[in-house]
């Protein structure tokens, strides 16, 4: 997905909230907007929105001299989304289609992002759970999904947000355990998740967990380490969660990639043809060619 002109005002609202999270300096906020103002002028609008989030949130962490910003937000998060798990679970025990139910729970966590819309609470993540187990979404993508997921050799799961990966654990424990391999940053960048926060969810424990190598809000894959390529262009199926990896990944077409989000943000609600609040699955069929 290329960046549009409405992404840019979003640039400098994540900008001025990031830099007031790390320093009350008045002159190094300024000093960090301003340099944000340089690169969004200079931006190739093809890039895909990501791209941009990976300059401003390597800015800040170069300004600030805090490698990991989020730490402390991940980690309330992680905490917070383990908490509800059990219920969750239960959610999930007592429904008449569990792999459908845990599908809804893992984009309903898809809420947990301080990229579009900043800090969350128990009430709107308890508003969010049963709207998610409610609100329309397409079955039969659901049930093409499940089909693909039992028939895949090689499983690829791309996860999103810290305390999201709780609701991914959900979805994961419906699937083949043994031919997954979870995906998370190779390094920190916003609240998405990383080993550490794979490892404080017990995910480690379940599934094969490596770092893509990359500190981009999304999946860049000229910007991930080689390993990770080679997983990504051998899988058979491709899990990818969240806005991010849909900015970077909806144009490879090259790859089956079925994407799971709630769509937060009205320029991405247009890109894909839906309007906002939808539960998105859909799959990213390879190319003939």
């Amino acid at each position: 997905m290329k960046t549009y002109l409405e992404c840019i005002p979003c640039f400098l609202r994540q900008t001025l909230e990031a830099v007031r999270m790390v320093t009350a300096d008045p002159k190094l906020q300024e000093y960090v907007l301003r340099e944000v103002l340089r690169l969004v002028s200079e931006m190739d609008l093809n890039q895909s929105p990501p791209y941009m989030g990976w300059q401003i949130h390597r800015l800040i962490r170069q300004v600030s001299g805090n490698p990991d910003p989020y730490r402390e937000v991940k980690r309330r998060f992680n905490r917070f989304a383990m908490e509800l798990y059990p219920q969750l679970k239960e959610k999930v025990d007592r429904s008449e289609d569990r792999f459908q139910t845990a599908v809804r729970l893992a984009i309903a966590g898809n809420i947990i992002d301080f990229g579009p819309a900043g800090a969350i609470d128990g009430e709107r993540m308890d508003q969010t759970i049963d709207e998610s187990l409610k609100s329309p979404i397409d079955e039969e993508a659901i049930e093409k999904l499940q089909v693909n997921v039992f028939n895949a050799r090689d499983i690829l799961y791309l996860t999103d947000n810290a305390g999201e990966i709780a609701f991914d654990r959900l979805l994961l424990e419906e699937m083949p355990l043994e031919r997954i391999t979870l995906v998370v940053k190779g390094s920190p960048v916003i609240n998405d998740a990383t080993i550490e926060d794979a490892e404080n969810i017990g995910l480690s424990n379940l599934v094969k967990l490596v770092d893509n190598g990359s500190d981009v809000p999304g999946t860049i894959l000229e910007q991930c380490s080689e390993r990770f390529r080679r997983l990504f262009n051998r899988a058979d199926l491709i899990i990818a969660k969240g806005q991010g990896n849909y900015e970077t990944l909806s144009e490879s077409n090259h790859r089956k990639i079925f994407f799971l989000l709630k769509v937060k943000c009205p320029v991405i609600a247009r890109d894909i043809g839906c309007d906002p609040g939808t539960l998105a699955v859909f799959e990213n069929s390879p190319s003939e060619d």
